[in-house]
């Protein structure tokens, strides 16, 4: 976890949240003592991590563990039959979702 003094805080308080809306955590201290931590606040289409555990746990979805198995650009691609998932994509893009 990223830490920063008030002061530095106070002084780049742009860049700081910039990092936490990007899903850092941040440590604010003062006179080398934790008094605050900043937190992203989950947004509404974004799942929280229980539910995520729940839907992997029926086997529902893999949550990532940070990287790609070795092969993963050798590996075939799914089938699609009748392109539902490129015709879905398109039809996405075109409503502005």
């Amino acid at each position: 976890m990223k830490s920063a003094r008030v002061s530095e805080l106070k002084a780049s308080l742009s860049k700081y949240l910039a990092r936490v809306k990007a899903g850092e955590e941040l440590l604010v201290t003062e006179r080398g003592r934790p008094v605050a931590k900043l937190v992203p606040v989950p947004s509404a289409d974004q799942p929280e991590p229980e539910r995520l555990r729940l839907l992997e746990r029926r086997g529902l979805l893999a949550i990532g563990r940070g990287r790609l198995p070795r092969n993963f650009w050798d590996l075939p691609l799914p089938k699609d039959p009748g392109d539902s998932v490129l015709k879905a994509v398109l039809e996405e893009r075109e409503s502005g979702r």
